[in-house]
């Protein structure tokens, strides 16, 4: 399977699309680059709620292996999500290129560092790194299948198992031009923290507020008048992740002074008024000379 991120993740093709090693390189030479923004616990969290679920192909029995190319340091979170991972028994490699920090692919990957992260200057150099990390992947899944056979159990993996672990009924409230409310109703189970994330639906930089799990409301401010926004809010626990909440609303538009009144005129100076805009703190008044031939 693969999902590529930037600020929004999206998911190239799931564990069950293709069947054998020629479609799955057929749709790699296919693959159109995504650019942006660097938005790691997003897209790690995309992988856990989406990719790994069984309707995308994801077998209880099969071993769990996340491979993380990346070329920056993230904007949000990446740790926290990531050992959520490593707690339900997925396997994190790192790659880093170029600008990755490698502190923080160190932190993100699973032990031992020594075979799960690597760091190359240029995007042409990950070949080098093919037969190696081929190599080290496949002993790690026979290792681990063995060390399970051998005690005849198969790990649960508890991800999106419904109200137990997810929120429901997000309601987005009292929104003005520069802020809203947002509340839900908590899972059965309260999550360890909330990851809240929002961003304006044609484009711009999410934003990331992580919440502690007995909290569920939220007031998001600051925001951009007459703009529609998509949030989406994250359960998170120790060992598990909830399916996650999403709306869209839009905010309202500025409130515009009214009723301009134009009087004590003289040969140079005039006084000018008008009804307040709600919510203005200053005003700008531009002042300028008629275009010649124009009604003074």
């Amino acid at each position: 399977g693969l999902s590529q991120y930037s600020s929004d993740p999206r998911t190239e093709w799931d564990l069950s699309t293709y069947s054998t090693r020629e479609q799955v390189l057929e749709a790699i030479r296919n693959l159109r680059y995504k650019g942006g923004n660097t938005f790691t616990g997003l897209a790690l969290t995309h992988v856990l709620e989406q990719n790994l679920k069984q309707d995308a192909g994801a077998r209880l029995e099969a071993e769990k292996l996340v491979i993380l190319l990346t070329d920056g340091k993230s904007q949000d979170d990446a740790n926290l999500v990531a050992q959520t991972l490593k707690n339900l028994g997925i396997e994190i490699f790192a790659i880093g290129v170029k600008n990755a920090d490698e502190a923080e692919l160190r932190q993100v990957a699973s032990e031992p560092l020594e075979l799960t992260v690597y760091n190359v200057l240029d995007f042409p150099l990950l070949s080098s790194l093919v037969g190696k990390l081929t190599r080290v992947l496949c002993t790690r899944i026979k290792e681990k299948s063995n060390k399970e056979t051998a005690g005849s159990t198969v790990k649960d993996f508890p991800v999106n198992t419904g109200p137990q672990l997810s929120p429901t009924d997000l309601k987005i409230s009292a929104v003005t031009s520069k802020s809203m409310n947002l509340t839900w109703s908590p899972p059965l189970r309260p999550p360890k923290k909330y990851r809240v994330v929002y961003y304006p639906s044609k484009g711009g930089t999410p934003k990331e507020v992580v919440l502690d799990g007995a909290v569920s409301s939220l007031r998001l401010s600051n925001l951009t008048s007459q703009t529609e926004y998509l949030v989406s809010v994250l359960p998170v626990y120790d060992t598990a992740v909830g399916d996650g909440l999403r709306g869209i609303t839009s905010t309202l538009p500025l409130s515009s002074p009214r009723s301009l009144r134009v009087s004590e005129l003289s040969h140079n100076s005039i006084r000018l008024s008008w009804k307040a805009a709600q919510g203005a703190t200053h005003y700008l008044v531009l002042c300028s000379a008629a275009p010649e031939g124009a009604e003074d």
